[in-house]
């Protein structure tokens, strides 16, 4: 497989999403992390961005409820080149209606190496790097002759 390379821009286009039960934990770590946050373009699905939206005074554009369809487009967002990075607080010892959608949501992140935080900790690590605030040449499969 050959793979080429595209630009991250400074100020990047950030996800997050939580499933029901840590919902309070990223409203709480994203208050924390507010002032970072603020420097970038920010996304969320159904109830976790407007929840973020309402908490941290800050613009947060919506996407569907996961289980309504929010997952896959944040994917779509993803592989069009319109999301760069991924917080997504979630359960993997809870069942979801929409778990395949979850699995696919991940897959996406790996295949397109966009980075993807799945907990506090690493989440905490991301947005800590200095790369958080420069460009990135982030490289990518070439797809093209797959499709």
């Amino acid at each position: 497989m050959s793979f080429r390379s595209i630009t991250t821009a400074r100020r990047k286009n950030i996800a997050l999403i939580a499933h029901d039960n840590l919902k309070r934990d990223l409203l709480e770590w994203a208050t924390y992390n507010r002032g970072t946050l603020g420097r970038h373009d920010l996304f969320g699905t159904g109830t976790t961005g407007g929840m973020l939206n309402a908490e941290l005074g800050l613009t947060v554009h919506r996407f569907r409820s996961g289980p309504f369809g929010g997952d896959q487009q944040v994917g779509a967002g993803v592989a069009e080149g319109r999301i760069d990075f991924i917080i997504f607080f979630w359960d993997p010892l809870a069942p979801h209606p929409h778990d395949v959608d979850v699995k696919a949501l991940l897959r996406v992140a790996v295949v397109y190496n966009v980075p993807i935080a799945c907990n506090r900790a690493t989440a905490d690590f991301l947005l800590s790097s200095p790369l958080m605030d420069e460009e990135y040449e982030r490289r990518l499969p070439d797809l093209d002759g797959l499709i």
